[in-house]
């Protein structure tokens, strides 16, 4: 595979052995280049790995933001809903567990924020999904907005981003093709009126939790 066709990545860590154990388990894989931050453009993907999303976490994304880098990935040993919501809202694309981040899944987090898809973990969708509900009736009626709901068909294009999967994935498995899974996904953003599908799940917890 040629470099051009890989995803070239930085990795950021609170520690340097989270770091170099991230780098250990990108460096061999041909999907992805791992590239010297001062080195990369924008378009790389910048994957910010901590124990805790404090304020050290929080002070990574902000350099990486300043420095340009919008498409980032959150790895994090323990996260709260909220920190999960947090992270997102401040412009990250893609949020993962340290205990369920294989090298299979750090690849797969990277091609999705690669791709603009994001994602995030299924239990903090799940309890989204719950609560729609809820975010109708105490915060959207109230601003004289609507909400269809959200559709059993867009309920399984949800938690199958959720989960990390690209498009075409998502397209093979529920038997679709990829414009109807692409226009799904686009209706549900638009009706949040947000920016992208992470931070539209992100918003309507948070708003769902009032």
């Amino acid at each position: 595979m040629h470099e051009q066709r890989r995803t070239p990545v930085i990795v950021r860590a609170t520690d340097p052995i989270l770091q170099n154990g991230v780098h250990m388990a990108l460096r061999t894989r041909p999907e992805v280049w791992l590239v010297d931050e001062d080195a990369a453009t924008p378009e790389a993907v910048a994957l910010v790995v901590t124990d805790r999303f404090d304020e050290r976490g929080s002070q990574l994304l902000r350099t990486l933001q300043v420095r340009g880098f919008t498409r980032i990935v959150l790895i994090a040993g323990e996260l709260e809903d909220t920190e999960i919501l947090t992270a997102v809202e401040g412009g990250v694309c893609a949020v993962a567990r340290r205990s369920e981040t294989t090298p299979d899944v750090l690849v797969r987090l990277v091609k999705a924020a690669a791709a603009g898809e994001g994602a995030l973990p299924p239990d903090l969708l799940g309890r989204l999904l719950n609560r729609v509900s809820r975010l109708q009736r105490h915060v959207l009626e109230p601003r004289g907005l609507h909400l269809a709901g959200i559709t059993n068909r867009e309920t399984e294009v949800l938690k199958l981003v959720a989960s990390g999967l690209s498009t075409k994935e998502i397209a093979d498995q529920l038997c679709y093709s990829q414009r109807t899974v692409k226009s799904i996904l686009h209706d549900v953003t638009n009706r949040f009126q947000l920016r992208n599908r992470s931070h539209a799940v992100a918003y309507a917890l948070r708003e769902g939790l009032i």
